[in-house]
C-alpha cells in the first residue's frame, strides 16, 4: 500500500531489525558521520517482540549477577529518563513490589535482595505486611522486596520515537524489507540481500529478535540457538485501578512470574505467561493462559477480576539456550552479534546500543557530527490538554475538533500526524500504536472505520488497500455498496 522510499545500493552499517534495540542502536550511530540503513522486515518498526512488550524498565534486583543481562539492566535503567526527556517519551518512575506469600519464601527474598544489591541496586530494602499494605492497599503478601527505580515506558512509542530521531539524524530507515542472504567475502561480510535489492556494507548489525540465529546463519555463523518463549498480557480497564506499581511475586527460572502492574496511559495490565512456542511468530493469546495469569494473580491480588479485561495480547521473546544477552563480534569479520535479547533487554537497550557502537568504534573511526539533534519537538496529545489548550489547538487547526477516537480522545489532526510525521506509518496498527486511537474501552468499535477512511485519503489509495499491519491483514475483504464516498 503506498510505494516505499528507494534502498540504498551501499553503507557503511546495515542493521537488521527494528525493535527498540535495533532503533537504540541506530539512534546512538546517528552521532557519527557514518552512514546507517537499518531493515525491518514487518510493516513498520516496531513489529515484532519489542511491540508486545510490557514496557517495563526494571530495577536490575532479579536480574542475575554476573550476567550481560546484570551488567547492563542498571546502566540502561538510570540513563532512561534522559532518554525519555529528549525523545517527549512519557515514563514513570512508580516501583516495583517483589512479594512473599508463605514463609518458605522468605529465604529467597533474602537472596534476591542480596543479588540485587551485587547489581548496584542501592535503593531496594525488604518491607513487611503493614508497609505493602501502605504501599499498594490491594496486595495481599507477608513480605516483599520495594525497589523504588522500576520504571514504565510505552515501548512502541519510545521506538517510534527512536526511529525518527535516527532518521532525522541521517539513518535510512526502510520497513517491508526482508534480509533473504548475507555475502561473506575472505571471512568478510559484505552484503546484505533483500527483497528489494542487495546492500553492500562494512558491518552487518543481527538484531533480528526471534529471527537472530537464522540471520546468523545466512554468514555462517551458527554457534547460537534462540528459543522463542511467548507472553501473553491482558489490559484491564481504567476503571480497575488495582496497583499504582508493578507488583511480581517471586520469580521462576523460564519468568518473572505474571505480575499485576500499571501503564503510563493509565491502565491496569496483568501478565506475562512464558511458555515455549514452536512458531516465532504465534503471538496468539488464549483463553486457557489468561485463567493461568489470573488464577497466578489472584494470590497477591485477590481482587483481580477477568471480566475487567478489554484487550489482550501477546510477544514472543528471543532466548538464547545460555539465558544471557548474545552481544558482540563474531567470526565473520564485520558481523556483529545483538541477540537472544529477552527481559530486561527493554531496559538495557540504551547499554546495548553503546556497545555495539563501542565495538564498531573498536574497527573503524567514528567522528561525532556537530549538528546531532538529540531531541524531537513534543507533540501535544489533545487528550492530555486543559481546555484552553485544546482551544487553543482547535484554532490553530481546525482538525483538532473531529474527534475520531472518543475512549482515547484522538483527534483526526493526531492521525494525520502520525501518517506523515517522522517516518510515519501505512496501517492501522501503525496508528494505533502512535496515538492509541481504537485502544480504549471499546477496541475501535467506533473509530477503527474512521481512521481507515483518513489512511486511505491521506495515502490516495482505495479503501479497500488499507490494512491493519501491513501485506496479509486487510480489513476490508469485499463491498456491499460504493465506498468511495466513506472518506477514500
Amino acid at each position: 500500500m503506498g510505494s516505499l522510499p528507494e534502498l540504498p545500493s551501499s553503507t557503511d552499517v546495515v542493521i537488521v531489525g527494528g525493535g527498540v534495540c535495533g532503533c537504540f542502536i541506530a539512534r546512538e550511530l546517528a552521532r557519527y558521520e557514518i552512514d546507517i540503513v537499518l531493515i525491518e522486515k514487518g510493516s513498520d518498526v516496531c513489529d515484532g517482540a519489542s511491540k508486545g512488550n510490557g514496557g517495563t524498565i526494571h530495577s536490575g534486583v532479579n536480574t542475575d549477577h554476573g550476567t550481560l543481562k546484570a551488567k547492563l539492566c542498571v546502566p540502561g535503567n538510570r540513563v532512561f529518563p534522559q532518554v525519555a526527556e529528549e525523545l517527549c517519551v512519557p515514563l514513570k518512575t512508580t516501583g516495583s513490589l517483589i512479594v512473599a506469600t508463605t514463609e518458605k519464601e522468605l529465604p529467597l527474598l533474602e537472596e534476591m535482595l542480596a543479588n540485587g544489591k551485587r547489581n548496584g541496586v542501592a535503593d531496594a530494602e525488604i518491607v513487611a505486611r503493614d508497609e505493602i499494605k501502605r504501599l499498594e492497599p490491594n496486595v495481599e503478601a507477608i513480605s516483599a522486596i520495594s525497589a523504588p527505580s522500576l520504571r514504565i515506558v510505552c515501548p512502541q512509542r519510545l521506538v517510534f520515537a527512536l526511529a525518527d530521531n535516527a532518521a532525522s539524524n541521517g539513518a535510512s530507515i526502510h520497513v517491508g524489507t526482508e534480509a533473504t542472504g548475507i555475502t561473506v567475502e575472505d571471512g568478510k561480510a559484505t552484503a546484505v540481500q533483500t527483497n528489494r535489492g542487495e546492500i553492500h556494507t562494512r558491518f552487518v548489525v543481527n538484531a533480528a529478535g526471534v529471527h537472530a540465529d537464522r540471520i546468523a546463519q545466512m554468514a555462517g555463523v551458527c554457534d547460537f540457538r534462540i528459543i522463542s518463549r511467548k507472553g501473553e498480557y491482558y489490559v484491564l480497564d481504567k476503571t480497575a485501578q488495582l496497583v499504582g506499581r508493578n507488583v511480581f511475586p517471586l520469580p521462576t527460572e523460564a519468568s518473572k512470574g505474571a505480575c499485576v502492574f500499571p501503564s503510563v496511559d493509565g491502565n491496569n495490565l496483568v501478565g506475562p505467561n512464558s511458555d515455549v512456542v514452536e512458531d516465532c511468530e504465534d503471538t496468539a493469546t488464549t483463553a486457557s493462559v489468561r485463567r493461568r495469569v489470573f488464577e497466578l494473580g489472584r494470590r497477591f491480588v485477590p481482587s483481580l477480576r477477568e471480566d475487567d479485561v478489554i484487550s489482550s495480547f501477546a510477544g514472543v521473546r528471543p532466548v538464547s539456550e545460555s539465558g544471557d544477552f548474545i552481544i558482540g563480534p563474531t567470526a565473520v569479520e564485520g558481523f556483529i552479534n545483538c541477540a537472544g535479547i529477552q527481559s530486561p533487554g527493554l531496559t538495557a537497550a540504551p547499554a546495548i546500543a553503546e556497545m555495539i557502537v563501542g565495538i564498531i568504534g573498536e574497527r573503524t573511526e567514528l567522528k561525532e557530527k556537530k549538528n546531532f539533534r538529540p531531541t524531537r519537538k513534543k507533540a501535544p496529545r489533545f487528550a492530555d490538554c486543559t481546555a484552553s489548550q485544546r482551544a487553543k489547538l482547535i484554532r490553530c487547526d481546525p482538525r483538532h475538533a473531529h474527534i475520531v477516537c472518543r475512549c482515547e480522545t484522538v483527534t483526526e489532526k493526531e492521525v494525520i500526524d502520525a501518517i506523515h510525521q517522522g517516518i510515519g506509518t501505512r496501517t492501522l496498527n501503525g496508528i494505533k500504536f502512535r496515538t492509541r486511537a481504537g485502544m480504549g474501552r471499546c477496541q475501535g468499535g467506533f473509530c477503527r472505520s474512521r481512521v481507515a477512511a483518513i489512511l486511505a485519503r491521506e495515502l490516495d489509495v482505495p479503501l479497500r488497500d488499507v490494512t491493519m499491519r501491513g501485506e496479509g491483514s486487510s480489513l476490508f475483504v469485499g463491498g456491499t455498496k460504493d465506498l468511495r464516498g466513506f472518506g477514500a
